[in-house]
């Protein structure tokens, strides 16, 4: 069976290799694959249909490395984890999976459910039903339930500030202490489909859980995480701030390290010199409403939040392997873009972000054939107003969406 050819044309293509916009360019598809792109009259010859957006530009899909679909949306609270059950908090993300993709953010990585589900991996559960066409939204890379201690970051008790035995978890659930523990926690997340494993390495923003660079994981146990993951062929990403906890996640071989808040020159240059991965979340430092927070959450925003943006723009300057990543909703649901527009204002050039939510992210989730706009790629295409290269707000204006070859948003609907 011959595959729908669709061609798109527009007032320009971004080459994210050579930083180039070739003016007048068009994209042929064949099913879901880039078949050729040019200014060529033999790349629209023959096309099924022909797409024109004269006045978007097209940027490849775009990746956000952080989100969590599962929490946030429509009528969200914070007391959500203990107020609606896991069929609920799944039927409410795939309106933030929608969002997410009509923003032109194609692939995420769901990274670490932290909420009562008897051991089921709702993000697995949304990646398959979207990978399946029941429901539309980008492709996934589910992790599962977040692998953390007791009492520390995202355990939901800690977060919730629950009263003992209101909310118990299991080590399924990621509640995990103990090298055993642990291994039996990473090995279930595996078992029932997860594609990254999270962890968490230091204390977080939550006061209940301790200082936010307070180291909570032993080495011994950080070992056992990776080595049960990397066996199995997966990825870690571990929830870090501070020194400490940066290092002893980069000598045990993590491979991305999420927000890296407040970290100074010699453990950025351990990041550089093992290929490291930073996903830096900046933008929440810049939309979170710190004022209404809780005093002791008020008190460590102002200590580290300033910290952490001077030390981003030096992990920028000495070359640090730098991804995008929101950590929606901490950065509502669908202005994932928000994300660019702070990384450029940390010291990134518009091209040098574009890159970080593209060949980047493709390379931290090893997918080769997504990222760019060239042939035998995966065709994810997303046309914005404006020139990206100039000003990086044209991200978040986004009008055209396709992923895998489909189109998913028009500048009519």
């Amino acid at each position: 069976m011959t595959s729908a050819v669709t061609v798109v044309r527009a007032r320009g293509v971004l080459d994210v290799d050579t930083g180039e916009i070739s003016a007048g360019a068009a994209v042929r598809i064949e099913g879901d694959r880039i078949a050729a792109v040019g200014t060529d009259p033999g790349v629209t010859a023959g096309a099924d249909a022909v797409v024109d957006l004269p006045d978007l530009t097209l940027i490849p899909g775009l990746m956000d490395m952080e989100v969590n679909f599962l929490l946030g949306g429509p009528g969200a609270t914070e007391q959500d984890p203990i107020r609606i059950d896991p069929a609920a908090m799944t039927l409410r993300a795939t309106v933030n999976a929608r969002r997410t993709l009509r923003a032109g953010f194609t692939t995420v990585r769901n990274l670490g459910l932290f909420v009562k589900t008897s051991g089921y991996l709702l993000d697995v559960a949304l990646a398959d039903a979207i990978d399946a066409g029941w429901v539309e939204g980008p492709r996934i890379v589910p992790a599962g339930h977040a692998v953390v201690a007791s009492g520390g970051h995202l355990d939901p008790c800690a977060q919730m500030y629950t009263a003992p035995h209101i909310m118990p978890m299991t080590v399924e659930e990621g509640v995990a202490d103990g090298v055993d523990a642990v291994r039996r926690a990473v090995r279930y997340q595996i078992r029932h489909g997860a594609r990254v494993i999270k962890c968490c390495v230091s204390g977080g923003m939550a006061p209940r859980t301790g200082t936010a660079t307070a180291l909570q994981y032993s080495a011994e146990e950080l070992a056992a995480i990776v080595d049960e993951a990397h066996r199995r062929g997966l990825k870690v990403a571990a929830h870090c701030h501070g020194d400490e906890a940066v290092r002893a996640a980069v000598t045990a071989g993590i491979d991305c390290i999420e927000h890296g808040f407040a970290i100074d020159d010699e453990t950025i240059q351990l990041l550089v010199e093992h290929g490291t991965f930073l996903v830096s979340t900046n933008a929440l430092m810049e939309n979170w409403e710190v004022s209404a927070a809780l005093p002791a959450f008020r008190s460590m925003a102002d200590e580290v939040f300033p910290v952490a943006r001077r030390s981003f723009s030096r992990a920028i300057e000495a070359g640090v392997k730098i991804a995008c990543g929101s950590d929606a909703p901490a950065v509502w649901h669908g202005r994932n873009a928000d994300e660019l527009v702070v990384l450029v204002e940390r010291g990134m050039t518009p091209l040098q972000a574009i890159r970080s939510a593209t060949v980047v992210s493709a390379e931290l989730i090893d997918a080769p054939d997504l990222g760019r706009i060239a042939p035998a790629m995966l065709a994810d295409l997303v046309g914005v107003e404006g020139d990206p290269l100039t000003d990086i707000t044209a991200t978040q204006r986004v009008r055209f969406v396709m992923k895998d070859g489909r189109i998913v948003k028009t500048p009519a609907r």
